[in-house]
């Protein structure tokens, strides 16, 4: 495993494009690409104002640059670093910004959602769509690039619109049995679309393309309703998680639930492997010491390494009681990942800061538990295969595969605090963010394999 060189970021803007060619990262105003093997710069674009979004074509020809403060979209082409775009939404303000799936269309959610400006690049023509709803997952895109639906409220009534992406036509409109629609996702094969309710009531919706309810699904009422849903990339299973400490998995046949997995403080099951992250002191030869020492050694003494024991069961989680008197109550399932050969899924309960649950869904069976130092901030799987990367804030990046777990100090001077990852679309490589910095980790391809 090797590790590039800390570069500048801000803003944890640092993205992969979609072929895989480049990295983009901003710094303050200024856009930079790389390239992904050498990390050498190949463009640099310096925008109008602080970059608050980016996002890349799905060609990986243009990149958008969102600055919401002065209500501004730049574009910049790779091709000719000399064509420019500036979409400026004026008095209307700017909330949020993305591609279409053609890569030549750009959405703008203008300032209280008062509507959705489609921008074309290739016409310079401009559609609107009306009342879209001010919620966590507003838009969502089918995975073929053909069907975009939104989630709109108007007379205090929830809809959602489905439309046409080559030419922004009307396909369906119908209303949601809903309180507050929260989100909206698809499943990956584009047939089903699931809406979900705020937090404050459980209810989850599953309509077809043609906008017909195909199932409604609720597990309780008058409590805390769901935190958070993945759909498994097969589209068999949809994972909801929520504020019980719960995830039920839901069948694409009936759309039942088959089955629950609960998250205990205390893991009793011998069968559940528990990985416990505990601290070794680094060892270095009494002939490597100097005094002064070196900058490297300095780093290496003062680091600490880690390592992971396999628990003997039962093993007790640190648990946090959340405060009930606060608005959103760290508790509930925050986080969810199916692998994406569908064997696995992620979990994170907020209950339980400092572990992931790994379950088994060919077995529906928790696998593997990782018990940390520190508190989970991100995860993700390899998009080639089931190994999960994990972050807890430290310059530690952390690997898991039904092979084994391993702990990997990240080489660095200075203090990297990892918060964020994404895989490069291979799998040989992927891109760790601090707040300030983001260094690329190379995976040997022994280790790919």
């Amino acid at each position: 495993m090797n590790f590039s060189e800390l570069c500048k970021l801000s803003g944890l803007l640092g993205r992969f494009s979609p072929d895989g060619r480049c990295l983009a990262s901003c710094v303050q105003y200024r856009l930079v690409v790389r390239d992904v093997n050498t990390l050498q710069i190949l463009q640099l674009y310096t925008c109008l104002d602080q970059i608050q979004y980016i996002e890349w074509s799905s060609d990986s020809l243009f990149i958008l640059c969102a600055m919401y403060k002065r209500g501004i979209v730049q574009v910049w082409s790779l091709e000719q670093p000399d064509w420019h775009c500036k979409i400026d939404e004026g008095s209307a303000g700017l909330v949020a910004s993305c591609w279409s799936p053609d890569g030549r269309h750009i959405l703008n959610t203008t300032e209280f959602h008062l509507r959705i400006t489609v921008w074309s690049l290739c016409t310079k023509s401009v559609s609107y769509i009306k009342y879209p709803k001010a919620c966590q997952q507003g838009i969502a895109f089918t995975k073929d690039g053909r069907y975009m639906a939104v989630a709109e409220r108007r007379d205090c009534k929830d809809f959602i619109s489905i439309f046409v992406c080559s030419d922004w036509q009307l396909l369906r409109h119908f209303d949601t049995e809903t309180q507050d629609l929260f989100g909206i996702e698809w499943a990956p094969n584009g047939c089903v679309l699931a809406a979900w309710d705020t937090c404050l009531e459980y209810k989850i919706l599953l309509y077809s393309l043609d906008g017909r309810l195909l199932s409604t699904y609720r597990a309780y009422e008058w409590s805390l309703g769901i935190k958070s849903i993945a759909w498994s990339p097969s589209s068999q299973f949809l994972a909801i998680g929520s504020y019980d400490e719960k995830v039920r998995i839901l069948n694409h046949v009936t759309w039942k639930k088959i089955t629950e997995f609960e998250h205990p403080a205390t893991i009793t099951n011998t069968k559940t492997i528990v990985y416990k992250e505990v601290e070794k002191s680094p060892s270095v030869e009494t002939e490597r010491l100097s005094f002064p020492p070196t900058r490297a050694l300095a780093s290496s003494l003062f680091s600490t390494q880690s390592k992971y024991d396999i628990a003997q069961v039962p093993v007790s989680l640190h648990y946090i009681k959340p405060v009930a008197d606060r608005a959103n109550p760290k508790m509930g399932i925050g986080m969810l990942a199916f692998s994406p050969d569908n064997c696995f899924l992620a979990t994170k309960n907020d209950n339980i800061p400092n572990a992931v649950w790994i379950w088994d869904i060919q077995k529906l069976k928790l696998f593997v538990v990782l018990e940390q130092l520190c508190a989970i901030q991100s995860f993700q799987w390899d998009p080639r295969q089931p190994r999960l990367a994990v972050c807890t804030g430290n310059s530690k990046v952390y690997l898991w595969s039904p092979a084994g777990c391993v702990s990997v100090q990240v080489p660095t001077e200075g203090d990297f605090q990892i918060v964020s990852l994404s895989w490069h679309s291979s799998g040989d490589s992927m891109a760790l963010l601090s707040k300030d910095n983001f260094c690329v980790c190379y995976l040997e391809r022994e280790e790919v394999k």
